[in-house]
């Protein structure tokens, strides 16, 4: 047995559906649209969310709450997190995403202040909490907040 006399097996392959290639395909006339009515003629489609003239489920529920159209979408770490970088380490948005505490940036990243690291970091984000600053700059570390 080589690679070239492999096949896939009987029946596992079907053969596409060419719409609209003469009646001896089996799908020529109509197309497979049926006669006439809406869906039949190009570009007819009911938009999405149609049932017909029947009130629509997204105007039968209730609606609740109120979305905030100017939310900011805030990444949040603690200090614990940023453990796992070296000593004296620049640490940036590249920084976090390249690590895997951050998978998106969103509006910007905050760091606070729960944990504690032993050692000088330099973190560059865009806010931070006032003990979080604290904690890093104790113990000899830099804060620059990027806006």
């Amino acid at each position: 047995m080589n690679l070239s006399s492999l096949k896939p097996p009987e029946g596992s392959r079907k053969k596409r559906k060419r719409i609209g290639r003469g009646d001896g395909s089996g799908h020529g006339g109509t197309s497979t649209k049926g006669h006439k009515g809406q869906n039949a003629r190009s570009g007819g489609r009911v938009r999405p969310g149609f049932e017909g003239g029947q009130m629509p489920l997204s105007r039968r529920l209730p609606k609740r709450g109120f979305r905030n159209p100017f939310r900011r979408d805030i990444v949040i770490i603690n200090i614990d997190q940023l453990k796992r970088f070296p000593e004296g380490s620049v640490i940036d948005r590249d920084a976090l995403l390249k690590a895997g505490l951050v998978r998106r940036i969103g509006d910007g990243i905050k760091v606070l202040g729960k944990g504690n690291i032993g050692y000088p970091i330099s973190v560059k984000v865009d806010m931070i909490s006032r003990g979080a600053k604290d904690k890093i700059e104790a113990v000899g570390g830099s804060v620059v907040e990027v806006i």
